[in-house]
């Protein structure tokens, strides 16, 4: 086994334990009330309040990457979080990411799962938990590697 055989395991497992880290979060986050989901939502959140924003976690797939208006808002997004000191990640699994913050509720609109904000309560941060330090660790080496916006792959469950 050669030293690239053995970092792109140790690669392997550090990103599953990442989408495990962010799986985590959301669950634990969703509870207290500290999501926000969809583009306009989160844009208005952050207009609003974005000291209390720890996480944005941006998706999309294929069908995304031709629709401008979308891309436009991601750019906006995320410069706004790079200027504020706010963790970004990318997940390439839409469809998991809206299971994991609610997915389809009965009687009433789909969620929009495109951009998703993790915000903490000043009054109650019991959610927290080591998950969230392992995805700002994740980011902030990251960004060590000039990835700015690094992508978590989300398996189907």
């Amino acid at each position: 086994m050669t030293l690239e055989d053995n970092s792109g395991e140790n690669a392997s497992e550090r990103m599953e334990s990442v989408a495990h880290a962010l799986e985590e979060v959301l669950s634990a986050a969703l509870p207290q009330g500290c999501i926000t989901v969809g583009v306009y939502e989160a844009a208005k959140s952050l207009n609003v309040d974005s000291d209390n924003v720890v996480l944005c976690v941006l998706a999309s797939d294929d069908s995304d990457k031709h629709d401008a208006a979308l891309q436009i808002h991601f750019t906006l997004i995320r410069a706004f979080c790079c200027d504020n000191h706010i963790d970004i990640v990318h997940v390439d699994n839409m469809r998991r990411l809206a299971e994991l913050v609610g997915g389809a509720r009965a009687g009433r609109e789909p969620l929009d799962p495109h951009c998703v904000l993790v915000t903490q309560n000043p009054q109650t941060s019991s959610w927290k938990s080591s998950a969230l330090g392992k995805l700002q660790r994740f980011c902030r080496d990251s960004r060590g590697w000039d990835q700015w916006v690094p992508l978590v792959h989300l398996p189907d469950r």
